[in-house]
C-alpha cells in the first residue's frame, strides 16, 4: 500500500467517522490501488462493490479533504462513476 493511498482513506475516514454506511463503494484511484467503503468502515482494499469510482488521487484528496464538490467533480469529468448510482449519491452526504 502506498502511503499516499493510506493517507487518503484516513482523510475519508475521517470525514465519516462515527457514522454508519448502508452500501459499498470502491473509489479506484489511478495506477495506485482502491478504497474501499461498506458497514466494514473504510480501508485500503480492492473487491466488489455496488458501485466505483474512479479518478487520480490528486482528485480524491481534493474531495475527502473537503476541496472539491463531488457533484462539480462528476460535472467536469474528473471522476467516473460505474455501477448503482444510488450507492454513489448516499455517500456524497459525507464529502
Amino acid at each position: 500500500m502506498s502511503d499516499a493511498l493510506g493517507k487518503a482513506a484516513e482523510m475519508l475516514k475521517a470525514k465519516m467517522q462515527g457514522q454508519d454506511f448502508d452500501g459499498s463503494v470502491k473509489f479506484t484511484v489511478e495506477g495506485m490501488g482502491a478504497i474501499m467503503v461498506d458497514a466494514g468502515g473504510v480501508r485500503v482494499e480492492d473487491g466488489e462493490a455496488e458501485v466505483t469510482i474512479a479518478a487520480t488521487l490528486d482528485t480524491f484528496q481534493d474531495l475527502f479533504g473537503g476541496d472539491l464538490d463531488p457533484t462539480e467533480a462528476f460535472m467536469t469529468g474528473k471522476i467516473s462513476v460505474d455501477g448503482d448510482m444510488g450507492a454513489a449519491m448516499k455517500l456524497v452526504q459525507y464529502l
